[in-house]
């Protein structure tokens, strides 16, 4: 069995994962290109996952909380642009989704890698959902990576936590670095 090197929190976000937005051009994971300070990226399964369908609608439904919080929201997979456009009927998204994140950027990610069940659920290898909140220096300040469609981060508790983690009267610390 495979085994995957998963990200810590508190480290260096991984500078050079490139991804092809859907509206053209391209972007660097975990470096915002609006301006914001912080990027929350969100990386779903693809088209063939209602789940995900139903996940990013959501996270649109709190795009003004993420942008109150100072935090760009960018969501990635593996699918094709062809599978994307096809995709894009069911969404009702305004924020950057880039497309083509290849199985060597999921490993470098640490995110769990699944197998297609049939050629009619998808024609790739794809990555489970993950979520990476990227601080203004560059560092992992959130992760969350799950090994099925089931469990995601409830999008109200995540914002309410940016935005209180961003509020410098706390003094809140990145968690989770104490093992390393």
């Amino acid at each position: 069995m495979a085994t995957s090197v998963k990200l810590n929190a508190g480290e260096q976000f991984p500078t050079d994962i490139s991804v092809k937005l859907t509206s053209g051009g391209s972007a660097i994971l975990g470096t915002p290109v609006t301006g914001k300070g912080w990027q929350a990226v969100f990386v779903y399964r693809g088209k063939h996952c209602p789940l995900c369908t139903r996940y990013l609608n959501e996270i649109e439904s709190f795009k003004q909380a993420f942008a109150d919080a100072d935090v760009e929201v960018l969501a990635v997979s593996g699918d094709s642009l062809a599978q994307f456009e096809a995709h894009q009927e069911q969404l009702n998204v305004s924020f950057p989704i880039a497309y083509g994140l290849t199985e060597a950027q999921m490993q470098q990610l640490g995110l769990y890698i699944s197998l297609p069940r049939s050629e009619q659920e998808t024609d790739h290898n794809f990555a489970e959902p993950g979520l990476f909140v990227v601080n203004e220096q560059g560092l992992l300040h959130v992760v969350d990576i799950s090994n099925n469609p089931f469990v995601r981060p409830e999008l109200g508790a995540l914002t309410r936590g940016l935005n209180w983690i961003k509020d410098p009267n706390n003094h809140y610390p990145i968690r989770g670095t104490a093992n390393y």
